[in-house]
């Protein structure tokens, strides 16, 4: 067993690291009160050729693997959640399905300037009746004349209505008892973009609701065979899992810095609160458990990596991550004191953006019956 990574995935951590701390830490505050989209940040990360990681260089991306992958989206949650999930749901759910289950013409045409991130790539999954019961989707698309007819609503998409995105994959209804994906460009006519919705957190990805009213698309922008779609977005959520746990890693190693950091700062009873044994013993639980969550996500991205089965451990490091980083971020915050409770102390920004990730991708519930299927229950 071997738990060294590889000089290129050290690279990668190292790179975005480097640039989370020096570009995105100083613009993360200000980002996130005018609730501002990044699209600079976006242009640098994708110079860097970080917004296509995982997609082959063939098609314009970087050929990376899933670990590096992960480790990219935890250093970015480390310091920023709204960059991080910017980069994770333009990759995993907004590019990868045209990867993983598009032809060759459809490849060629639409991933380059996806994986280089000039564009930006969002997936229509949840509705408003449809979130934890993906399966039961009401949005419709009737076969016409060579085109897609499309009619519904999607709800809670990000980065669907940035002024670089290209285009959603949604699932739709294309028979009785069938679900498809099918690709919508922005600018179809009858497809509707909503203003950003307002957030509890995550205040600077673009978070939109999705209407389509008799939207003609091209018969061709079918992603995959008729009627595969269900078995294709489950395939994109163990994937997407992946991608979320890091950012549940990232997020708890961020507070903990936070929380470090203070501790050893603070003064009461004429010394930092850090020799105080209550504070250490937080701080202590919270290094473990990150320790423990960051193990999780990496088996899970290695399992990825050789083709092998890794739904149930995705699922596990989800569950565990989310609920990881919303101990870390409650604990971070104690530390703080009252002062954690005001705005300019970053830890207030981190407890916001946290709530998210024990909701998004499948919320906690979901993950324990998706692990609780693995186990043969």
């Amino acid at each position: 067993m071997d738990l060294d990574l590889t000089q290129e995935q050290q690279l990668v951590r190292d790179t975005v690291r480097e640039f989370a701390l020096q570009k995105v830490a100083p613009l993360a505050e200000e980002l996130d009160r005018e609730s501002r989209f990044p699209y600079d940040l976006v242009a640098e990360l994708g110079e860097l050729g970080l917004m296509g990681l995982p997609i082959p260089a063939e098609y314009g991306g970087a050929g990376g693997d899933t670990v590096s992958y992960a480790l990219a989206i935890e250093e970015l949650t480390r310091v920023d959640s709204s960059v991080a999930i910017t980069v994770a749901a333009h990759t995993s759910l907004g590019t990868m399905p045209i990867f993983l289950f598009g032809n060759e013409e459809q490849k060629q045409r639409w991933l380059p300037d996806l994986a280089s991130g000039k564009k930006l790539a969002a997936f229509g999954l949840t509705e408003p009746g449809a979130g934890s019961d993906a399966g039961n989707t009401r949005t419709a698309a009737e076969l016409r004349d060579g085109s897609w007819i499309v009619n519904g609503s999607k709800m809670f998409i990000t980065n669907a209505g940035t002024d670089v995105t290209w285009g959603v994959t949604l699932t739709a209804r294309t028979g009785e008892d069938e679900i498809s994906n099918i690709v919508v460009e922005n600018g179809t006519p009858g497809y509707e973009i909503s203003a950003p919705m307002k957030k509890l957190g995550w205040k600077a990805s673009d978070t939109r609701e999705l209407s389509f009213r008799d939207a003609a698309v091209p018969e061709d922008n079918l992603l995959g065979p008729r009627g595969q779609g269900f078995h294709q977005f489950l395939e994109i959520l163990d994937g997407g899992r992946i991608s979320v746990a890091a950012m549940g890693v990232g997020l708890a190693q961020g507070a903990y810095d936070l929380a470090y950091a203070y501790a050893k700062e603070r003064e009461q009873f004429g010394k930092p609160i850090s020799r105080f044994q209550a504070v250490q013993f937080r701080l202590a639980d919270m290094a473990t458990e990150i320790e423990a969550g960051r193990a999780l996500v990496l088996k899970a991205a290695w399992l990825k990596d050789r083709g092998r089965p890794f739904a149930r451990e995705a699922a596990m490091a989800k569950l565990y991550t989310g609920e990881l980083s919303n101990r870390a971020a409650n604990w971070a915050l104690q530390i703080h004191g009252g002062y954690g409770f005001m705005d300019e102390y970053a830890i207030s920004r981190l407890y916001r953006d946290q709530k998210i990730l024990e909701i998004g991708e499948g919320t906690n519930e979901v993950q324990r019956m998706v692990i609780a299927k693995q186990l043969g229950l």
